[in-house]
């Protein structure tokens, strides 16, 4: 008989998973993922990317609540998968991820043991680092550190951002994802402690808040820059412009540093089309950006509209 996976996730990233494991000849018994839930203005019931992707290619859907549910856990077990499949989904019970003969596996974004954590991708840009890559591993009771099967890397440029990143790594991550299924279905799977790849410190990558996002100009160019890329386009950088008893939020998507050693922070300046806010070693401009309760724009066009004098970033 041919064996069959449970697929678990929810936005597009797992998607793109899901369409290569369908795709290179993986039968999906089942996909889980989040129940719909209101949103926007209307709070009409908005269904996740996977769940859409599923009801177009007729796959049986299940969106429990409580992950302990008994019904769900029932359901689970009559569809008798031989292995369970987690792309960018919730933290799973034992009860769960020890159900399938073959074990459960995840897809994570980042070399582990580096960035476990639910941002891995977001943490590897603000920190600077100049590769990253994607992990599958065997799903045990701590989060992201069960046995590694395989790894694939990626190189990180000083102009990528998140959104790039997360591009790359959804694909890279798709095909090593089918190479790990079809090796555990073979038989050929060995997972390796990842102590055994641990060198130097370990980086970790935690749920980012908007209080992370938080810009201050009196770090140097380079770490307010990283930050603004690893946090675009979400959920994005942003700081306080001030003018007097005036204050609104303000958004940067991205931007082009400019060093020259002389301390310039929070100052804010304009050259022609061109807007520039100062950090401890020179300025940054910025290239993209939304003010509060409007769109987001360039800046040249953000600066037709707003009048920049006596405005200056906040401390």
């Amino acid at each position: 008989m041919k064996k069959k996976i449970v697929f678990m996730g929810t936005p597009e990233f797992a998607v793109r998973s899901l369409e290569v494991l369908l795709d290179g000849g993986i039968e999906a018994a089942a996909v889980v993922t989040v129940p719909d839930k209101p949103a926007g203005r209307g709070q009409q019931l908005s269904q996740s990317a996977v769940k859409m992707f599923a009801l177009e290619k007729g796959i049986k859907i299940l969106q429990p609540e409580k992950l302990k549910d008994e019904h769900f856990l029932s359901e689970l077990r009559n569809i008798n998968a031989d292995l369970f499949v987690v792309v960018a989904f919730r933290m799973l019970p034992e009860l769960v991820w020890a159900m399938p003969k073959l074990g459960t596996i995840n897809l994570h974004g980042s070399l582990l043991p580096q960035y476990r954590g639910a941002a891995p991708i977001n943490w590897a840009v603000i920190n600077g680092d100049h590769e990253t890559g994607a992990t599958t591993f065997f799903i045990e009771k701590e989060i992201d550190t069960g046995k590694i099967i395989d790894r694939v890397t990626i190189p990180i440029d000083e102009k990528d951002n998140a959104g790039t990143v997360h591009d790359r790594l959804m694909e890279q991550g798709a095909q090593l994802l089918l190479k790990t299924v079809e090796s555990i279905f073979k038989g050929t799977a060995n997972g390796i402690p990842q102590l055994d790849f641990i060198e130097g410190d370990l980086k970790a990558a935690p749920k980012i808040f908007k209080e992370d996002c938080l810009l201050d100009w009196n770090q140097s160019v380079e770490s307010v820059y990283n930050k603004i890329r690893g946090l675009s386009p979400y959920p994005a950088a942003w700081t306080n412009l001030i003018n007097g008893d005036q204050k609104k939020n303000l958004k940067i998507f991205a931007a082009v540093k400019h060093l020259n050693s002389t301390n310039h922070s929070f100052e804010l300046k304009t050259e022609g089309s061109k807007m520039f806010i100062g950090c401890s070693d020179g300025w940054l401009e910025i290239l993209e950006l939304q003010l509060e309760g409007k769109k987001r724009m360039l800046t040249a066009e953000f600066l037709n509209g707003f009048q920049i004098a006596g405005w200056k970033a906040q401390k």
